[in-house]
């Protein structure tokens, strides 16, 4: 689907990320949808450097990529030197900022700072020196336990994760009053889809409950699972409000989910008709209690005003749309 009719001829997008989940579907779209537009991804790709808790530091994987026939750059964002270069050799008219630290379990509070906020500022310096339309990948991670519905102004982050996406948004109203350029922040909440299972252990539990009901074993819920409740957005959904944000003069940050919460419980009832699996659900203690949301459920009102977003997927019919990919994975990585 196009999401804007806008003629993209012979204008340049750099999407930093790009060979990660969001970063991925953002550079097929504009492949699939503006042909005469040229892409730039710019990725770290993954190596073997884990952070502290064992996890991955990079999730970007070039299976994400395969098919994509833009530009390709690899390279890290706090490299200041590269980002001079693409300063000096490229001129963008948009920049789509899906690059960051994103593992809410890092305890490296030096490395997110430096990484979420510090490369986000000289990549905001690219972006007003080249007068290019910056869309930022922002957080539900922000609000930490406020309570529901979530709105922009009620920021809680429990996690450095959260606090580094908080300070970027906090930075880019400090760039707003001093540049007519475009910087829009989305605030995304529980995204799924195609693309997602290179982010490993971090994927939704979508995929992970998919897997789970493939491999003939009993899904594992935490118990009341029917009564914790998350904004659910569907990856397309997702890539429509990137393109929406695009429009000029919409600064702001803007939630992206779906407005309605969704439980844990309704995933894998949804997954086991569309599967057409009956296996029984195991339920466990939740050993999160005290630091665990219970509910999240955006507010996106604003969103739909200023970039005319509106949610085009129910979970059903998302999972619906998803179950083909998760297969695919299943079958091609996972067996």
């Amino acid at each position: 689907m196009r999401y804007i009719e806008d003629d993209l001829k012979n204008k340049t997008i750099l999407i930093t990320g790009g060979a990660g989940f969001i970063g991925s579907n953002l550079a097929f779209y504009f492949q699939n949808n503006h042909h005469d537009a040229k892409i730039v991804i710019l990725d770290c790709f993954r190596s073997g450097e884990t952070l502290s808790n064992g996890n991955l530091k990079s999730f970007g994987h070039f299976k994400n990529i395969i098919g994509f026939s833009g530009e390709i750059i690899s390279g890290d964002i706090n490299d200041k030197e590269l980002l001079l270069r693409l300063q000096r050799e490229y001129k963008f008219d948009y920049i789509f900022h899906e690059a960051a630290i994103s593992d809410t379990t890092a305890q490296e509070q030096d490395l997110m700072i430096k990484t979420n906020v510090n490369a986000y500022k000289d990549l905001l310096d690219l972006a007003v020196a080249h007068k290019a339309n910056m869309i930022y990948a922002s957080s539900a991670a922000t609000y930490g336990n406020a309570e529901s519905p979530q709105r922009v102004g009620r920021e809680a982050p429990q996690n450095v994760y959260g606090f580094s996406k908080l300070a970027m948004d906090h930075l880019s109203k400090e760039y707003m009053k001093k540049t007519d350029v475009s910087i829009v922040g989305l605030r995304y909440f529980n995204v799924y889809g195609a693309g997602e299972y290179f982010k490993n252990s971090t994927a939704s539990m979508v995929l992970q409950f998919g897997h789970q009901l493939l491999s003939g074993k009993n899904p594992k819920l935490f118990v009341d699972s029917d009564k914790i409740l998350r904004d659910f957005i569907y990856i397309e959904d997702i890539i429509q409000a990137n393109v929406k944000a695009m429009q000029p003069k919409q600064s702001g940050t803007y939630n992206v989910g779906t407005g309605k919460a969704r439980s844990f419980q309704d995933i894998v009832d949804i997954l086991q008709k569309e599967l057409g699996t009956s296996l029984t659900c195991e339920y466990i203690s939740n050993p999160f209690i005290g630091s665990y949301q219970f509910h999240t459920e955006a507010d996106i009102a604003t969103t739909k005003d200023a970039l005319g977003y509106e949610p085009a997927y129910e979970m059903e019919d998302a999972i619906k749309a998803y179950v083909p990919e998760i297969k695919r994975i299943y079958e091609t990585e996972v067996k």
